[in-house]
């Protein structure tokens, strides 16, 4: 077993990786890292995944990567953000997957759409509303999704956002303004009413 490099204030993340990218399988230091991260990872996962089960299934696939990876970290930035990067590319290769699944699975085994219809329950307000934010999200691009998410789902700044999708501040702020307005031209047209989009 291997004992974890220790003081005061505890090891950091970044003490914690170094050490991991040197152990075994049965290493103290990333076992450490895991607890530190699990509910961080699902959280995202669920962000991204849209589902309890379908996080579930991304976290394990993220920890697995995270293990295998151990030794990539370079430490250029913070080891969080190398994290949540893994995590999004993770979430962003598996939704594609998952789509293209759903997409043969659909057209072999399609059904009338005024059928559907007819059996959809009647919903409240919120619930309709809820539904409605689902799908502007959903109608947008994988990394776009997954950029809006990460900005005001967990609340990351531009710099944090720029290790992760490995680009620059400027530009997620520009992609971020591009695609708030997307959303308020498709918002319009969803509710039937016009919206500024630079408002």
């Amino acid at each position: 077993m291997h004992s974890i490099e220790n003081d005061a204030a505890g090891p950091t993340d970044e003490d914690l990786a170094a050490q991991a990218a040197r152990e075994g399988s049965d290493g103290a230091a990333f076992t450490a890292l895991m607890d530190r991260y699990r509910d961080r990872v699902w959280r995202v996962c669920w962000r991204l995944m849209g589902s309890p089960h379908d996080a579930e299934d991304a976290a394990q696939e993220v920890f697995v990567r995270l293990f295998f990876d151990r030794g990539k970290f370079a430490g250029r930035s913070r080891y969080s953000t190398w994290l949540h990067a893994v995590a999004i590319r993770t979430c962003l290769l598996l939704r594609r997957s998952r789509t293209r699944r759903r997409r043969r699975e659909e057209n072999s085994d399609r059904q009338p759409i005024e059928e559907a219809a007819d059996r959809t329950p009647a919903g409240t307000a919120a619930v309709d509303a809820t539904h409605d934010i689902h799908q502007l999200l959903a109608n947008l691009d994988e990394e776009d999704r997954a950029l809006v998410l990460m900005r005001f789902g967990e609340g990351h700044d531009y710099e944090e956002l720029a290790g992760m999708f490995d680009t620059t501040a400027g530009a997620c702020r520009m992609r971020i303004s591009r695609i708030r307005e997307k959303l308020a031209s498709r918002a319009g047209r969803l509710f039937g009413e016009p919206i500024d989009a630079k408002g």
